[in-house]
């Protein structure tokens, strides 16, 4: 039995033996591989950083920075002292008017327009008729300008209590163009009055006319 044990102690330190030298040779061949792997690694470091193509450099420039800060005019500069005004235009007299001008004539360039009164009150008969403050001539129209058309066209009318006008209308047979009615009706609506007085209260004036002309001026 003795020897028995003897065998398997032998064999037991045999293979100790064997695994001894077997982990040896592997650690060699580890370390060795190691200092091969560092080797391959530090050569191709080094051929990668003197390949021109590898990689491109950059090259800041760094600009100094301007410091100053330009400060904002919060203060407003002074406005220049004004002129004198002009005097003040004298405040016309309505009383003044005078009621026998049987006709207006406004002009412009290169038409003019007349504006006659016509029937719709008698003149100087008293304070308290109407009479004409504001009167706008018309605007002579483009088409009848353009062809060279010219005439007349009587507008009539109710003068209101408050002086303006309203209801205007085109006496058809007293009307040269139908190119002219819109034109005098819209000046008709702008005319202002001096409304009648009758016991001391205004009272409307139907069957105000007025004739507008038309004529193309050199």
């Amino acid at each position: 039995m003795s020897s028995t044990i003897n065998q398997s102690l032998a064999q037991n330190q045999t293979s100790n033996v064997v695994r001894i030298v077997i982990g040896l040779i592997a650690a060699l061949a580890v370390t060795l591989s190691l200092f091969w792997l560092m080797q391959y690694l530090i050569e191709t470091a080094d051929r990668t950083l003197n390949d021109d193509t590898a990689g491109t450099l950059v090259d800041f420039v760094r600009v100094k920075r301007n410091e100053e800060v330009e400060r904002r005019q919060l203060k407003p500069e002074k406005p220049p002292q004004p002129e004198d005004a002009p005097p003040q235009p004298p405040t016309p007299q309505l009383d003044n008017l005078n009621p026998s001008a049987e006709k207006i004539a406004i002009s412009a360039v290169p038409v003019e327009t007349d504006i006659e009164m016509t029937g719709g009150f008698s003149l100087g008969v008293g304070e308290g008729d109407y009479l004409p403050i504001v009167k706008v001539a018309p605007i002579y129209p483009n088409r009848a300008l353009t062809r060279g058309i010219e005439g007349y066209c009587v507008v009539q009318y109710t003068v209101t209590r408050q002086g303006t006008t309203r209801d205007p209308f085109v006496i058809e047979d007293q009307c040269t163009s139908s190119l002219f009615h819109r034109a005098s009706i819209n000046a008709a609506l702008k005319f202002k009055y001096k409304p009648r007085i009758m016991d001391g209260e205004a009272v409307e004036v139907p069957g105000v006319q007025n004739k507008f002309t038309y004529e193309i001026t050199e």
